[in-house]
């Protein structure tokens, strides 16, 4: 039996006997009897085990420490103390995994620098343990709100000749002997590479998944991506996880409702799923993290385009360190103003087309992409997106401006002389949206094994 079943039993279960494994927490000894906080990490509560020298082995497991594994077998029976209604009466006691007293884990506060210098421990910690399950149950809720809304799970390659976000931004991958390269017309000779040509660790599955849109009307991708920004803030690493869904015969707007839609059905299943490690976050990491996550799902998300915004900042009389403009992006400070203006999440569309990517499509004006940022409060951008250029003379005329490579291309230019039509779809980093359910600040504490510049331990 696992914890989490005994307690969703709780009361009918009393007088039942039962065997569970699992770690010790913590461990309260006295001279008759003792106390063990036990855990096996299915849920966040943990189950007091109480012993007395009525066991065989009292004298041994009087000394096991903190980090140990048991196996544990007895009555559950009513709790006499306060914390908990139920606890387990222990009859028989094994040790299964000593540990030491030099555990690093004790029942302590730790920051979470140090947690991240031991990462292969910290899944044992309370905080962390809560927040892997809730990255678990929102992995969940995102495949069962797109697989409910008929839309087909694609997967992208991982190694790619495309070139979406700039070469620049994505890892090489090559088989070449760095110690005796092949050289031609002075540059290396990729024909001689494994693919013949040179390759890359993809940096966003989207050109691909619209190729499946194309095929299936609605599709999502959810998987791992590479970047190679050299960046050290709260919220960027060079490995982490994206959903990107592509729908055919959308528009921008019908874009804004699916990511509406999406968001409020996954924090709804959260807050339903998780409602212990929401609990813990809201005490331990953001005060007020649940009233938060609460108003998203009733929110109703402001539209605005990017000009208007701009007048907006314009007309605020706050001293900008980055000054607003309508030919740039938006700073955060700027986003942190914006959500507190209309006191909600907010849509910001329309973006000028020389910060945007080749790819989105160009507004009637000719100034402006029907581009998507959603800004949410506390979080900043959560999602960003774009109805895609389905006119092939235009995204050609654009390739050509930003210089991308019409060859490598050819096949996804190629969907807009083979029945294309009008579509649109959006990218989410799965880590950000972990930190804004967490309450958690930093990416790093949010992806098991964090890839940051300087860093890829384990």
């Amino acid at each position: 039996m696992d914890v989490v079943d005994l307690f969703k039993k709780r009361k009918d279960i009393i007088g039942n006997t039962v065997t569970l494994e699992g770690w010790i927490r913590n461990h309260r000894k006295q001279k008759e009897f003792g106390f063990i906080d036990f855990s096996d990490g299915t849920c966040q509560e943990h189950l007091q085990v109480v012993y007395d020298k009525g066991l065989y082995n009292f004298d041994d497991v009087s000394k096991l420490l903190v980090g140990c594994a048991l196996r544990v077998t007895g009555e559950i029976v009513k709790s006499e103390g306060g914390g908990q209604d139920i606890e387990l009466k222990a009859t028989i006691i094994e040790l299964l995994g000593d540990c030491p007293a030099d555990y690093p884990l004790q029942p302590k506060r730790h920051t979470n620098e140090f947690l991240r210098s031991i990462a292969y421990l910290r899944p044992r910690s309370n905080l962390y343990q809560a927040v892997f399950r809730v990255r678990s149950v929102t992995a969940q809720a995102i495949h069962e709100y797109f697989q409910s809304n008929n839309y087909v799970y694609v997967h992208t390659p991982l190694i790619t000749t495309t070139d979406c976000e700039g070469s620049d931004q994505m890892f090489k991958v090559t088989t070449l002997d760095f110690n005796n390269l092949p050289i031609k017309d002075k540059k290396v000779d990729f024909s001689k590479d494994l693919f013949g040509k040179m390759a890359y660790i993809t940096g966003s599955g989207q050109l691909h998944g619209e190729t499946f849109a194309m095929a299936f009307k609605k599709i999502y991708t959810f998987g791992p991506t590479f970047r190679t920004e050299n960046s050290n803030t709260k919220t960027h690493a060079n490995e982490f996880w994206m959903i990107e869904p592509e729908i055919a015969f959308c528009d921008l707007n019908g874009l804004m409702d699916i990511e509406e839609d999406m968001l409020k059905y996954v924090v709804q299943y959260v807050l339903d799923k998780c409602p212990d490690e929401i609990n813990l976050c809201d005490k331990f990491v953001e005060k007020g993290l649940r009233e938060k996550l609460e108003k998203l799902v009733k929110s109703d998300f402001t539209r605005i385009t990017h000009h208007d915004v701009v007048d907006i900042l314009k007309k605020a009389k706050n001293k900008w360190e980055f000054e607003p403009s309508y030919e740039a992006d938006i700073a955060k400070e700027h986003e942190k103003y914006i959500t507190e203006y209309f006191n909600g999440p907010v849509f910001i569309t329309d973006w000028p087309k020389d910060i945007k990517a080749w790819y989105m499509k160009t507004n009637p004006d000719g100034k402006t992409v029907a581009a998507v940022d959603l800004e949410v409060p506390g979080a900043g951008e959560l999602m960003g997106g774009s109805q895609r250029e389905d006119d092939m003379d235009i995204l050609l005329k654009r390739m050509k401006e930003m210089d991308v490579n019409e060859e490598a291309v050819d096949w996804y230019v190629n969907l807009r002389k083979y029945g294309g039509c009008y579509h649109s779809g959006f990218g989410m980093g799965f880590e950000r949206l972990i930190i804004y359910l967490t309450g958690v600040e930093n990416i790093r504490d949010v992806i098991p094994y964090p890839r940051t510049p300087g860093s890829c331990e384990y």
